[in-house]
C-alpha cells in the first residue's frame, strides 16, 4: 500500500516489496528510533511546562500584590495625582486606578526588629475595595479594585485599615524653622549695614551666622583656658551653693551643700498610667491606632498576631531636615488588622500595607504620593496601555511602567532559562533524529535488491525518495505522539504528587507545572520536522541507487 501510494504502480509490485524474505522495515532498530524520539519529545514538553509554570506562578504572585501599570513622576512632589487619575481612568482598557506611596521603613515589636521593609500606603477603597469609612470617597463608577490583596488575606480583615475621619496630613511651610518658630521678617525689612540677610527659604542667615560665630568663639576660649584651683574658702564666698569643706577623717562623698538640698527625689519613679510611654500595653489605645497589613513571614519574624501593636520607624539616622525644619526620625504605632500570604517570600517578608494618609504622615510633604497605579482588563496589553498613557501625559514630567518592566530582571531570567533549557533538551530530539537516520540507512542497505528491482521496472528517483520519506515521517509521527502522551502523564504526575521546593531559594513551595496545548503543539511540530529533515540523507541515497549496484552484491 505504501509503495502504491508513492509510485502509483501495480499492487503486485508493492506486494513483492512487502513480502521480501528479508526482515521487515518495522524492525527492532525502528522501534528504538521511535522510542528515542518519544523520550526526547516527552522531556522537552515536560521542561517547557515546568518553566512555563514558573513564569505563570511568578506572574500571579507579582500581580497579586502589585498593579499592572504605574505612573510615576520625576519629582517627589506629586500633589496633582487626582487630576492624573481622572485622565488615565478614561483610557480604554483601564478598569481600576488608585494612588499609592511606598517608602522603606523599620518595624519593631518587642525585642524583634525587621529592617528594609517597604511600607506601602494605599487607598483602602480604590486599591482594595473595602467599604468606605464614614466620610470616605466611594469607588469610582465603572472601576474595580486595583490590587488583588484581599484574595491573599489568610487572617483578619481589611476593614479597619483607615480610621474614621482620617484626612491627608498638612504640609509644613518652607520657611518654618526649628530654631525660629515665629514668622521671620519680610526680606525687605531693615536698612543699612545691620540689615538682616535672608536666603531663598526666608531664613535670617545673618543672625544664624552671628550665633555660629559666637558659639565658635566660646568653644575656642574654653579649649585654650587652663583651669586653676581656687581656695575652698574663697569658692564658698563666691558661691553660696558651694559644698562645705570636708571634716578631717570624714568619708569622701559625705559633704552636704550649705543650705541643704533644694529638691527631693520621689520615692517611686514609676510614671502614672496617663503618661505611660508604652501605649501598646493599653487595649483601648491600641484599638484607636491605624491599621496595618503584614506578610505571613514577617508576622512570624516579629511574633505578631492580629490586634497587636507594631512600631514603624522611618529609616532616617539622627536628625533630618525636612520642610525647612530640623526634625527627629518619625515613629508611629500601628495595629495589625490582617495577615496576607502572597506565596512569594520576598513579598511576605518585606512588604506591608497601611492607609495612604498614615504613610504620608512620615514625611512633611503633605498630600503627595509616589505614583498612580492601574489595573487593566488584559495584562498582555499592559505595555501597550502604558505607552498610550505615556502619550496622554506628554508633559515630560511623568513616566509609565508596566508590570513586566517593573520586574524586568525576574521575568528576563525566567525567559532566558526557558529558552536555554528548551534548546538544550531539543538536542535529545536531534540525537533521536540521528537514530532515525541510522535506521533508514540500514533499511536502504537491506533493501538494495528491492530498490534495484523497482528501478528496473521504471520507478523514478522521486518515487523511491518519497518511500523513505514516508517511512521517516511515520517514525517521527509515532515517536512524537508517544512522547506527547508520555509528557502529559509526567506533568499530571507532578501536579498530583507535587515536588516540594525550598521557598527561601525558589520563592515558591511546590514545583509549578502549567500544561499549555500550544506548547505541546509546537514541540510536536518541531520534532516531526527534525525527523523529516533527518530522513533526507538516506532517502537521497536510496533514490540515487542504480539497479546494477543493487544486483552486484547479491
Amino acid at each position: 500500500m505504501l509503495v502504491r501510494r508513492a509510485m502509483g504502480y501495480p499492487v503486485e509490485v508493492a506486494l513483492r516489496y512487502l513480502r521480501s524474505k528479508k526482515r521487515d522495515s518495522i524492525s527492532v532498530g525502528t522501534m528504538f528510533a521511535i522510542l528515542g524520539v518519544a523520550l526526547g519529545v516527552a522531556a522537552l514538553a515536560t521542561v517547557m511546562s515546568v518553566t512555563g509554570g514558573f513564569q505563570a506562578q511568578f506572574r500571579e504572585k507579582v500581580l497579586g500584590v502589585n498593579a499592572h501599570v504605574l505612573v510615576l513622576k520625576y519629582s517627589t512632589d506629586f500633589r496633582e495625582y487626582r487630576t492624573v487619575m481622572d485622565q488615565v481612568a478614561k483610557v480604554r482598557g483601564v478598569v481600576g486606578v488608585a494612588p499609592f506611596s511606598i517608602n522603606p521603613m523599620m518595624l519593631t515589636h518587642g525585642d524583634a526588629t525587621a529592617t528594609g521593609v517597604l511600607l506601602k500606603g494605599v487607598d483602602p477603597t480604590a486599591s482594595l475595595g473595602t467599604p468606605p469609612v464614614p466620610g470616605g470617597a466611594p469607588l469610582r463608577p465603572g472601576m474595580v479594585p486595583v490590587l488583588d490583596l484581599p484574595t491573599h488575606v489568610v487572617e483578619g480583615k481589611l476593614d479597619g485599615l483607615r480610621l474614621p475621619g482620617a484626612k491627608p496630613p498638612d504640609r509644613l511651610p518652607m520657611h518654618t524653622s526649628a530654631f525660629f518658630p515665629d514668622p521671620v521678617e519680610p526680606p525687605d525689612a531693615g536698612a543699612g549695614e545691620d540689615a538682616p540677610v535672608y536666603d531663598d527659604a526666608g531664613r535670617n542667615v545673618s543672625l544664624l551666622g552671628k550665633l555660629k560665630k559666637d558659639l565658635d568663639g566660646r568653644e575656642r576660649r574654653a579649649a585654650t583656658a587652663t583651669p586653676a584651683a581656687k581656695p575652698v574658702a574663697r569658692a564658698a564666698e563666691e558661691d553660696d551653693d558651694a559644698p562645705a569643706p570636708l571634716a578631717k577623717g570624714a568619708p569622701e562623698g559625705a559633704a552636704e551643700p550649705s543650705g541643704g538640698y533644694r529638691s527631693v527625689l520621689p520615692d517611686d519613679d514609676t510614671l502614672p498610667a496617663s503618661v505611660d510611654p508604652d501605649a501598646c500595653s493599653d487595649p483601648v489605645a491600641v484599638a484607636k491606632m491605624p491599621g496595618i497589613v503584614i506578610g505571613v513571614t514577617l508576622a512570624k519574624t516579629l511574633a505578631l498576631e492580629i490586634g497587636q501593636c507594631v512600631t514603624v520607624t522611618s529609616p532616617t539616622i539622627g536628625y533630618a531636615y525636612a520642610g525647612g525644619a530640623i526634625k527627629p526620625p518619625v515613629a508611629k504605632r500601628f495595629r495589625v488588622v490582617a495577615v496576607f500570604e502572597a506565596g512569594f517570600d520576598q513579598y511576605d517578608s518585606k512588604l506591608v500595607y497601611t492607609d495612604l494618609y498614615e504613610a504620608q504622615a512620615f514625611y512633611d510633604q503633605g498630600d503627595t504620593v509616589t505614583g498612580v497605579e492601574m489595573k487593566v482588563d488584559d495584562i498582555d496589553r499592559a505595555r501597550a496601555i502604558a505607552g498610550e498613557i505615556q502619550g496622554l501625559l506628554s508633559s515630560g514630567m511623568y513616566h509609565t511602567m508596566d508590570w513586566e518592566e517593573l520586574n524586568h530582571g525576574l521575568f528576563t531570567a525566567l525567559r532566558i532559562q526557558q529558552v536555554g533549557m528548551s534548546a538544550v533538551l531539543a538536542l535529545i530530539i536531534v540525537v533521536a533524529a540521528f537514530t532515525v537516520v541510522a535506521t533508514l540507512i540500514m533499511v536502504v542497505l537491506d533493501k538494495k535488491k528491492e530498490i534495484a528491482v523497482l528501478k528496473a521496472m521504471g520507478a523514478s528517483d522521486s518515487a523511491i525518495l518519497r518511500i523513505f520519506l514516508y517511512q521517516g515521517g511515520i517514525i517521527g509521527l509515532a515517536g512524537t505522539l508517544a512522547g506527547l502522551l508520555l509528557g502529559v502523564v509526567f506533568c499530571k504526575g507532578l501536579l498530583v504528587y507535587g515536588f516540594p521546593l525550598d521557598p527561601k531559594v525558589y520563592f515558591i513551595s511546590r514545583l509549578p507545572v502549567q500544561v499549555r496545548p500550544q506548547e505541546f503543539l509546537v514541540t510536536g511540530v518541531i520534532a516531526i520536522l527534525i525527523c523529516l529533515t533527518a530522513t533526507i540523507i538516506p532517502s537521497l541515497y536510496a533514490a540515487r541507487l542504480r539497479p546494477a549496484e543493487g544486483f552486484r552484491d547479491q
